[in-house]
């Protein structure tokens, strides 16, 4: 049996929450690797990328790996909640800091169980041309629109093909136990949540509102801990968001086309 080389997980939701996706890549020291994806119907993308990452755990067990293996991901929310926030969570009884209850705390703990000190747990920027991570967003994505792609179970993995012109030998369709591709009716369920959102944050940028970080993080179903990690002010959608300087604990919302005039 071929040497584990690495692992890529990521996780793709439609709407958020809706329909989502996960996917994995394993590449092994032959040149082959092991692509593994599922989906669920209503999820949110931290779910699936909590989730991708323990699959790629359970998968790994199956093969009783030797050595150190560095496992690639392209959220932080992942990274950090694993390597430094999820011990703390543990020692409060799976509260923050704050004392409200950890988001997804039923994927940590089982993340945290299957987690090893042989996994060596490392960020990769997403879209940013990596191979091992562009594939892995290429099968959840697949995964959440009900259009899964073939995957490779066994073949040569696209990391070696790109270097040594080979092709992939192998591929099965990936099938997930009960998933059922979301009906026109869900997708337009999930439509008109997202305009809700987006008609949500152009009234609140319009009228210059000033909302909490935990507003915020509802807004854009995201965690606390991950807009806290926000340094600089970044764009979502087609707003510019970032601290008011007047009020650091309070967030305002800019339309970016705005920014650009």
């Amino acid at each position: 049996m071929p040497s584990v080389k690495s692992i890529y997980t990521d996780g793709a939701c439609s709407g958020n929450p809706g329909p989502g996706g996960w996917g994995v890549v394993v590449y092994f020291d032959d040149g082959t690797c092991q692509e593994l994806g599922g989906a669920a119907a209503e999820t949110t993308n931290n779910r699936m990328e909590l989730q991708a990452a323990i699959a790629s755990l359970e998968y790994l067990r199956t093969l009783s790996p030797s050595g150190t293996i560095p496992l690639y991901t392209d959220s932080e929310y992942v990274k950090k909640g694993v390597t430094q926030w999820v011990a703390g969570w543990k020692r409060k009884g799976w509260k923050t800091a704050k004392g409200s209850p950890v988001l997804n705390q039923d994927l940590w703990k089982i993340l945290d169980q299957l987690n090893s000190d042989a996994i060596e747990w490392r960020y990769v920027k997403g879209h940013s041309g990596d191979i091992g991570n562009d594939r892995c967003d290429e099968i959840a994505r697949g995964f959440s629109v009900g259009n899964p792609p073939g995957l490779c179970s066994g073949g040569t993995s696209s990391e070696s093909a790109r270097t040594e012109s080979a092709t992939v030998t192998t591929t099965v369709v990936a099938q997930t136990a009960g998933f059922q591709p979301p009906s026109s009716e869900q997708q337009m369920q999930t439509l008109n949540r997202s305009l809700q959102v987006l008609r949500l944050a152009d009234e609140i940028a319009t009228q210059g509102y000033l909302i909490s970080i935990e507003e915020l993080a509802a807004l854009l179903s995201l965690s606390v801990a991950e807009i806290q990690q926000q340094t600089q002010p970044w764009t979502w959608r087609n707003w510019l968001i970032c601290p008011n300087s007047d009020q650091e604990d309070l967030w305002q919302l800019t339309r970016a086309d705005h920014q650009l005039r």
